[in-house]
């Protein structure tokens, strides 16, 4: 074991380091995450609950080592795991790390909760604390018509039960980070611990930026119930002049492409090349949902596209508002409504002078992956050293000492 008097990067990228993960089915924003810490620390061990991730998608994380739980081998895992959701406590728990000096948990429900010792130092960093059992209990409950009935006791039964272990193994954690000040906010009142402010990586040099745009406004998303969507859609059929591109799939398109009126056009779930052509063309991104942090708005302002968006949540922190900033790079509006849609295209069409690309696409840059991979480094050498330092008080020092 390596002593903890010793604390320095390089010590760091000596140490034995066990990345915690949920689950490996689909790439997304949380798997970037554990891509650039993997980068950051080539040596580290990943551990996921499931992996059915393709070959091409798991060679991003640079050949690091993968195991699973006992959950990966149980009937239908790759397509029904959510159906093991009661089980995923004592898949996480069942994890043999003692072998590790430093524990990163990538967590948006599960992974926080591997058991550690007195002996490993655990940071945590939180895309969400779990969803469904906490915000959006009831949103989910609506959507999976888990309302009435026995199997809505069942499932209230469950996510109480989740409830409870989720605030009960924060106390696994020594450090928290947090993906954005929302859900800074959210961990320290579902576990009333502290964190620092660590945005996710954003791959903005995959996007181009021009000044030429094109007459449609834009939407990126998964077409699920919290995404708002249908309220956008909603806007636009009362703006029969302006033209909407929707990209996106999910439980919501055949409701949506039956609702659709002639200026907005579906074009379902399109390749990466695709969406960056749209993006790049677009006047404007629109977005309408309460995220924890929301890549998509910055992708659009990489692009150079402004971004009309909700103003609560990450997207308050991710896009620079007109006539609060001197160079704004959009609009956020106050309520999630048609109404409130409406008037924010209005406002973006009259004030269309105030917006540059090079100016969106200078302010996204300050999420790209290289500012997540000097933040991530730097905050987990300053944790290394204030836990070795006074193990007990460790937190008191990371409340006094962030940024």
């Amino acid at each position: 074991m390596i002593s903890k008097k010793d604390s320095s990067l390089q010590v760091l990228n000596n140490l034995r380091i066990a990345i915690s993960h949920e689950w490996l089915s689909s790439w997304g924003g949380s798997e970037d995450v554990v891509r650039a810490i993997v980068e950051i620390f080539p040596s580290s061990h990943i551990y996921a609950i499931i992996d059915f991730l393709s070959d091409l998608d798991r060679r991003k994380f640079c050949g690091a080592p993968i195991s699973t739980s006992f959950i990966q081998n149980l009937p239908f895992a790759e397509k029904w795991f959510w159906n093991y959701l009661p089980l995923m406590p004592m898949a996480v728990e069942g994890v043999d790390l003692s072998d590790y000096d430093v524990i990163i948990s990538s967590s948006h429900a599960f992974s926080k909760g591997v058991l550690t010792n007195a002996q490993q130092m655990h940071v945590s960093y939180v895309h969400s604390p779990m969803r469904y059992a906490w915000d959006l209990h009831f949103q989910y409950l609506q959507d999976y018509r888990l309302e009435r009935g026995v199997k809505s006791i069942l499932a209230r039964w469950i996510f109480h039960k989740l409830r409870v272990w989720e605030r009960q193994t924060s106390n696994n954690v020594d450090f928290f980070i947090a993906n954005s000040k929302h859900v800074q906010q959210r961990v320290w009142r579902t576990y009333r611990r502290p964190s620092r402010v660590i945005y996710p990586p954003v791959k903005v040099t995959e996007f181009q930026c021009r000044e030429a745009r094109d007459d449609y406004y834009l939407v990126v998303s998964r077409l699920v119930s919290y995404k708002k969507v249908n309220l956008i859609m909603e806007a636009f059929r009362t703006m029969p002049n302006r033209r909407l591109v929707i990209i996106g799939d999910g439980p919501e398109y055949d409701d949506l492409l039956r609702k659709c009126p002639p200026n907005v056009e579906m074009l379902g779930w399109q390749p990466d090349p695709v969406v960056q052509k749209y993006m790049a063309a677009a006047q404007a991104f629109v977005f309408a949902a309460l995220e924890d942090f929301g890549i998509s708005p910055v992708e659009a302002q990489a692009s150079g596209a402004p971004v009309i968006a909700f103003g609560t949540g990450g997207a308050a922190e991710t896009v620079r508002c007109l006539k609060k900033f001197e160079h704004p790079t959009g609009i956020l509006f106050d309520k999630q409504s048609t109404e409130s849609i409406l008037e924010a295209v209005v406002l973006f069409e009259n004030s269309k002078s105030s917006f540059s690309p090079d100016r969106c696409r200078e302010w996204a840059e300050n999420f790209s992956e290289q500012a997540f991979k000097q933040n991530f480094e730097k905050t987990l050498d300053t944790a290394w050293c204030l836990w070795n330092q006074d193990k007990f008080n460790a937190e008191s020092y990371w409340i006094q000492s962030r940024n």
